[in-house]
């Protein structure tokens, strides 16, 4: 791929775009230059089509080339002004994202007092505002809704924000900070730490059982003793560490699947889960304001702590 970026191409491309103007007009000189030979006395070329109809000897309308030569003026002027020939910047210096940016900047001015009245309320207040939930919902759909979906329940793989299960925890604090910042969930392969196969079933079994879903209680007894692997992350009690964002195995909630198999395939193969980060500082683009007014609507729909 170096070599699209090669100072050949901005060349080519300019010189291509420049020549291709040029046989326009040259092509508009020819035309009016040539005449058809032999013409008939009634300055028709001789061409019949539907035994009446005849092609003309004339010359190009003078509005039609006036005009013509206008979309080439204007081309050329435009080349000059803004980019089109390679790496020529344009002599006005625009671009896309300077484009983009002050179109920003310009919606930013414009919303600035709406976010105002909200960014001194704290999170629980400001979602008792049905104006501030209204633009949270907004900003929610435009930005989490791929993910999360549009009632916020989420699907296998992305988290339900609806209930009170939260890996890095549902308080607001805990809320804004994985907005802002984004989270990455590692599950590390567990098998070869636990022993065997046999062993991995036993403490499958074992998961199965803290949440009181249907299990071997035999294997699951066995897989007990194995679990203190686990534990270093998910606690001795199953119930999980939102400071690592180990999930609670104990609430029958399950992220990447119920069952033996699904724990299975987590413990033998591991897990990596990544919420990217939505705020500006962070390589996102949502403002401090705008995250405000987010973790208000998410912390609303009913599963965030301290409700």
């Amino acid at each position: 791929m170096s070599d699209f970026t090669h100072n050949f191409w901005s060349i080519f491309i300019g010189a291509v775009t420049l020549i291709s103007i040029i046989a326009c007009l040259v092509l508009l000189w020819v035309s009016g230059k040539v005449k058809v030979k032999n013409a008939t006395a009634d300055n028709s070329t001789g061409h019949v089509w539907d035994e009446d109809l005849r092609e003309m000897n004339n010359p190009l309308p003078r509005w039609w080339v006036g005009l013509f030569i206008l979309t080439i003026v204007f081309a050329l002027v435009y080349l000059f002004l803004y980019p089109g020939l390679g790496k020529h910047a344009g002599s006005l210096g625009w671009t896309q994202k300077g484009e983009y940016e002050a179109e920003m900047a310009k919606g930013a001015q414009q919303v600035a007092p709406l976010y105002a009245k909200f960014s001194g309320m704290s999170v629980p207040d400001a979602a008792k505002e049905p104006q501030a939930i209204t633009v949270g919902e907004k900003l929610f759909l435009n930005n989490c809704a791929q993910c999360h979906g549009s009632d916020a329940r989420g699907s296998k793989g992305f988290p339900n924000l609806t209930d009170s299960d939260w890996l890095w925890g549902g308080t607001p604090d805990a809320i804004k900070t994985t907005i802002t910042q984004g989270r990455t969930g590692a599950m590390p392969p567990m098998a070869a730490a636990l022993g065997g196969a046999d062993d991995v079933k036993n403490v499958a079994q074992y998961v199965l059982s803290l949440s009181g879903s249907p299990h071997d209680s035999l294997r699951a007894q066995l897989g007990k003793a194995k679990f203190g692997v686990c534990a270093a992350c998910h606690g001795q009690d199953g119930k999980g560490n939102p400071l690592l964002g180990a999930p609670n195995l104990t609430d029958d909630v399950w992220l990447h699947g119920w069952g033996e198999n699904a724990i299975m395939a987590m413990i033998n193969n591991g897990k990596t889960n990544q919420m990217p980060a939505q705020g500006a500082g962070h390589g996102g683009k949502l403002t401090a304001e705008q995250i405000h007014l987010l973790t208000a609507y998410v912390w609303s729909r009913g599963g965030g702590q301290g409700q």
